[in-house]
Protein backbone atom coordinates (compact mmCIF):
# COMPACT_ATOMS: atom_id res chain seq x y z
CA UNK A 1 0.00 0.00 0.00
CA UNK A 2 2.93 2.18 0.83
CA UNK A 3 4.53 1.48 -2.74
CA UNK A 4 0.99 2.53 -4.36
CA UNK A 5 0.94 5.23 -2.54
CA UNK A 6 4.36 6.60 -3.44
CA UNK A 7 3.94 5.29 -7.20
CA UNK A 8 0.71 7.58 -7.59
CA UNK A 9 2.74 10.18 -5.90
CA UNK A 10 5.36 9.59 -8.57
CA UNK A 11 2.88 9.83 -11.59
CA UNK A 12 1.64 12.79 -10.29
CA UNK A 13 4.83 15.02 -10.47
CA UNK A 14 5.26 13.62 -14.18
CA UNK A 15 1.74 14.35 -14.78
CA UNK A 16 2.10 17.95 -13.64
CA UNK A 17 5.50 18.52 -15.77
CA UNK A 18 3.76 17.31 -18.74
CA UNK A 19 1.19 19.56 -17.99
CA UNK A 20 4.06 22.34 -17.69
CA UNK A 21 5.35 21.20 -20.90
CA UNK A 22 1.68 21.66 -22.88
CA UNK A 23 1.03 25.09 -21.43
CA UNK A 24 4.96 25.86 -22.69
CA UNK A 25 3.38 25.01 -26.29
CA UNK A 26 0.41 26.70 -25.75
CA UNK A 27 2.49 29.65 -25.56
CA UNK A 28 4.75 29.47 -28.41
CA UNK A 29 2.30 29.81 -31.17
CA UNK A 30 -1.32 31.27 -30.65
CA UNK A 31 -3.28 28.74 -33.36
CA UNK A 32 -2.69 25.99 -31.01
CA UNK A 33 -5.04 26.97 -28.68
CA UNK A 34 -4.79 27.52 -24.99
CA UNK A 35 -6.74 23.74 -23.85
CA UNK A 36 -5.00 21.35 -22.53
CA UNK A 37 -6.68 18.15 -22.66
CA UNK A 38 -7.56 18.62 -26.94
CA UNK A 39 -5.25 17.51 -29.54
CA UNK A 40 -4.45 20.27 -31.77
CA UNK A 41 -6.39 19.14 -34.95
CA UNK A 42 -9.39 18.93 -32.50
CA UNK A 43 -10.79 22.37 -33.45
CA UNK A 44 -10.17 24.45 -36.54
CA UNK A 45 -6.64 26.41 -37.41
CA UNK A 46 -7.19 30.19 -38.06
CA UNK A 47 -5.28 30.53 -42.17
CA UNK A 48 -4.72 28.29 -44.16
CA UNK A 49 -4.33 24.41 -43.87
CA UNK A 50 -1.24 23.38 -43.07
CA UNK A 51 -1.56 19.44 -43.39
CA UNK A 52 2.10 18.59 -44.44
CA UNK A 53 5.09 20.13 -43.61
CA UNK A 54 5.25 22.04 -46.72
CA UNK A 55 2.85 24.36 -45.73
CA UNK A 56 4.19 25.68 -42.34
CA UNK A 57 7.00 23.72 -41.58
CA UNK A 58 7.84 25.07 -37.84
CA UNK A 59 4.20 24.90 -36.73
CA UNK A 60 3.23 21.45 -38.23
CA UNK A 61 6.57 20.39 -36.32
CA UNK A 62 5.38 22.31 -33.06
CA UNK A 63 1.41 20.99 -33.22
CA UNK A 64 3.14 17.17 -33.61
CA UNK A 65 5.51 17.90 -30.16
CA UNK A 66 2.20 19.21 -28.56
CA UNK A 67 0.03 16.10 -29.64
CA UNK A 68 2.61 13.57 -28.60
CA UNK A 69 2.64 15.35 -25.31
CA UNK A 70 -1.17 14.98 -25.07
CA UNK A 71 -1.11 11.76 -25.55
CA UNK A 72 1.58 10.89 -22.93
CA UNK A 73 -0.66 12.72 -20.93
CA UNK A 74 -3.80 10.40 -21.13
CA UNK A 75 -1.31 7.79 -21.00
CA UNK A 76 -0.25 8.80 -17.36
CA UNK A 77 -3.83 9.73 -16.29
CA UNK A 78 -5.11 6.14 -17.72
CA UNK A 79 -1.95 4.36 -15.56
CA UNK A 80 -2.82 6.73 -12.30
CA UNK A 81 -6.68 5.66 -12.55
CA UNK A 82 -5.59 1.78 -12.69
CA UNK A 83 -3.02 2.41 -10.03
CA UNK A 84 -5.33 4.68 -7.76
CA UNK A 85 -7.60 1.51 -7.82
CA UNK A 86 -5.49 -0.60 -6.89
CA UNK A 87 -4.28 1.13 -3.74
CA UNK A 88 -8.39 1.69 -3.24
CA UNK A 89 -8.83 -2.09 -3.16
CA UNK A 90 -5.99 -2.79 -1.04
CA UNK A 91 -6.61 -0.04 1.30
CA UNK A 92 -10.57 -1.74 1.83
CA UNK A 93 -8.93 -4.76 1.80
CA UNK A 94 -6.82 -3.97 4.76
CA UNK A 95 -9.65 -2.25 6.68
CA UNK A 96 -12.13 -4.68 6.08
CA UNK A 97 -10.20 -7.54 6.63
Amino acid sequence: MILGTAFLILLYLILRYILAWITYYNNLDSRLGDSTWRFTYDYPVIGERDISDLDDKDFVRLRRKKNKIILLMYSIVLIMFVASMSVLSKFLLFFFS
